[in-house]
Formats: C-alpha cells, sequence, structure tokens
C-alpha cells in the first residue's frame, strides 16, 4: 500500500530531523556516536528495527581537521554531518541520506558554497526522475542520466540507485554503483516496471570558495515511486540543510 509506505517515510524523515536538532546535538559537546546511538534509541523507543547500522559523518574542511585532528568527532560548529538510516515499520524499509550543518557564531545559514552544490544535487534528482520510462534498463537508465547531467555541467555526478520496499535492496534494476558507473552486468540489465518503489541514491561533487575552493562531494537519498507515468519522492526531498 502506497499510502502506508509515504508514512513510514514521513516517520524516517521525522526521526532524522529530531538528530539533527539542539534536543540532541550540543556544538562542541556531542560525538558521532552520541548520534549514532540517540538515532538507534530513538528508532528502539518507536518499536523500528535497524534496516542497517545507522551511519553519520562529518564533512569537515581541510583548515579544521589540521586543527581539531583526523580522529575528532565531536561535532563542532562549521561542521556538516552526513547521515546514511534507515528503519523498518510495516514491513516496509527506508532509506535516507540527509545533511545538517552547525552554524558558526553570527551565522543563519549554510555558506553559499554549500548552498550552490545542493541546488546542484537537487538539480540532479530532477534529472533522476524524468529519466524514468517503462522497459529501461539500469545501465541505459544510468547513461541517460548521466549524459543529461553532463550535457547540464552538473559537478561530479554520480547515480547508484536501487529498488527498494518490502526489502531493502530488493530484486530490479540497479542503477549505478559508486564504483561503477558505466555498466553493471546482470543486475544492470533488468529493466525497470511500473509501480516500483527506488532510492533516489546520488551524489554531486564541487568546489567550495568558502574552504579555499576545496572540492566536497554531497551525497542525497531519498525513496521513490514510479507509477508509471511519473517518478515522485515519497515524502518530499531535502531542499535546504537541517541547522543545528
Amino acid at each position: 500500500d502506497l499510502g502506508i509506505y509515504e508514512h513510514v517515510c514521513n516517520i524516517a524523515h521525522a526521526v532524522i530531523a529530531e538528530i539533527y536538532s539542539r534536543g540532541t546535538v550540543i556544538p562542541g559537546h556531542t560525538t558521532l556516536d552520541d548520534i549514532t546511538w540517540a538515532y538507534w534509541q530513538r528508532c528502539s523507543d518507536l518499536g523500528l528495527p535497524m534496516s542497517f547500522k545507522p551511519s553519520f559523518r562529518l564533512i569537515r574542511s581541510s583548515a579544521a581537521t589540521t586543527k581539531f585532528g583526523s580522529g575528532d568527532t565531536v561535532i563542532r560548529p562549521g561542521d556538516f554531518i552526513h547521515c546514511d538510516v534507515g528503519f523498518q515499520y510495516l514491513r516496509f524499509h527506508s532509506d535516507h541520506q540527509q545533511i545538517a550543518y552547525v552554524p558558526r557564531p553570527g551565522e543563519t545559514a549554510a555558506p553559499d558554497g554549500f548552498n550552490h552544490l545542493l541546488m546542484e544535487a537537487g538539480r540532479l534528482q530532477n534529472l533522476f526522475m524524468s529519466a524514468f520510462e517503462t522497459g529501461i534498463s539500469g545501465d541505459e537508465f544510468l547513461t541517460k542520466i548521466l549524459e543529461s547531467a553532463h550535457s547540464l555541467q552538473i559537478p561530479g555526478a554520480k547515480v547508484y540507485s536501487h529498488s527498494v520496499g518490502l526489502f531493502l535492496h530488493e530484486p530490479g534494476p540497479l542503477i549505478g554503483l559508486p564504483w561503477e558507473q558505466k555498466a553493471n552486468p546482470g543486475r544492470g540489465d533488468v529493466r525497470v516496471i511500473p509501480n516500483s518503489c527506488f532510492t533516489m541514491e546520488l551524489s554531486v561533487t564541487g568546489s567550495i570558495p568558502e574552504w579555499g575552493g576545496e572540492d566536497v562531494r554531497l551525497p542525497l537519498e531519498e525513496d521513490v515511486v514510479w507509477d508509471g507515468t511519473v517518478c515522485r519522492p515519497l515524502d518530499g526531498r531535502q531542499t535546504a540543510f537541517h541547522l543545528i
């Protein structure tokens, strides 16, 4: 039932938003392990078993990494946090990646370079959703998206999508892998059918002026449905950074 799956993804987004808040994170004190366990505990409190081990990581400038050390996991002002999380509810699996920013004193938004990169990721998501057609193979789908992304100069576009639903990685077409962006014989030959759900899992990579021109990879993941006519997110998608 698609309405149930939409409800599952709505809860998934709500739990992520709860973790990406001052109710969970105290900048300069809270660690990545703290929020990993907070996510796990919140899902446990709600009776939601994990689809996979939750993952949280920092996206941090080289200058900050040098200052605090490569092994530092304390969440600090100026850091971005990337999650890859999912749970099971009413037999359905959620699978999402979203990003938060911890503003520095005086900031009310993420740096413009990151907001631009998020916009580019949104353009890639638009290409992903518009590329769907019944009967297309996973490899054909991948080629179609990447050719369009290249023509539109979307920086560092990568797509690595899989079907999702009653299984975390359902039998169905594989649309790229992080390490393989040309062809995936076997799963990449499987063809798209109507009334299927997928992870819109992808990333862009671009330079950030505020970080001295450093290249930063920005990954996102949302669950979407293809009904044979239109592809759409099951519960919206991230269009702005969570601010902590």
